[in-house]
């Protein structure tokens, strides 16, 4: 379960509405029918308006006098907040929308990851080799399982961003592991994924030795390997819906 959903009906109705923003159920400039809407979520009215200032937060909706409150324009929408990345990815499909952003965010990390990784091998401590061994040794955990496989995955690049030390490139974590879970989700339920281990390693010996460039190389060679893994998945999936199709 969500942290949100988890706050009881106020979380589960923000959900609720951002989903269907974000999946298009609820178009860009559609005016909201608060009555329609408290009656179909079955909430009252007050935990209808506090939902709906939350999303307000977030840039999703707004309110105007003789308008009422409709959905902003998708520019408008804060989509590197935390909560608006794993609305979008939590919808249980993978659409045309959620592939371009996943495309967006590893251009994102190809351009973090690598630089950080660069800090990390001059910065790290003891006590950060300790957190990427025991991350990388979860990964290498045989018949494990997907969600186990993808909590080992993003706790090593949580603990690279953090061998940084620097505050901010630490909380790019909220930025990354939203999109970084949802690909892992897809990769590590298939087949056809290559074993993320050895490059992972290769990545944490660099940083182990303080060699910045090899660490940075080898980061490089993880995201292009990461790169293939969901390209292969997706030409396997539409190779699958074609042949159902038949």
């Amino acid at each position: 379960m969500s942290s949100y959903a988890r706050r009881g009906v106020h979380g589960q109705t923000v959900e609720a509405l951002a989903r269907r923003i974000l999946g298009g159920a609820i178009p860009e400039g559609a005016t909201l029918d608060l009555v329609a809407l408290q009656s179909e979520l079955d909430v009252s009215l007050t935990a209808l308006r506090e939902s709906l200032k939350v999303l307000a937060a977030k840039g999703m909706v707004d309110a105007r006098q003789k308008r009422g409150t409709f959905v902003r324009a998708r520019a408008d929408w804060n989509l590197l907040d935390a909560d608006v990345l794993r609305w979008q990815f939590e919808g249980g499909s993978t659409t045309d929308a959620d592939r371009a952003l996943l495309h967006n965010l590893a251009e994102v990390r190809s351009i973090i990851e690598p630089a950080a990784v660069r800090l990390a091998a001059e910065r790290r401590t003891e006590d950060d080799l300790a957190a990427l061994e025991g991350a990388l040794d979860a990964m290498a955990e045989q018949d494990a399982g997907a969600s186990h496989a993808v909590d080992a995955d993003l706790a090593f690049h949580r603990a690279l961003l953090t061998a940084t030390h620097n505050e901010l490139l630490e909380r790019m974590e909220m930025v990354i592991e939203s999109g970084l879970a949802h690909r892992d989700r897809i990769v590590h339920s298939s087949p056809h994924s290559e074993d993320p281990v050895p490059a992972h390693r290769a990545v944490l010996d660099a940083v182990r030795d303080r060699d910045p460039l090899a660490a940075e190389a080898a980061m490089r060679a993880l995201l292009d390997q990461a790169g293939r893994d969901l390209d292969r998945v997706g030409t396997t999936d539409d190779d699958t819906e074609g042949s159902r199709a038949k």
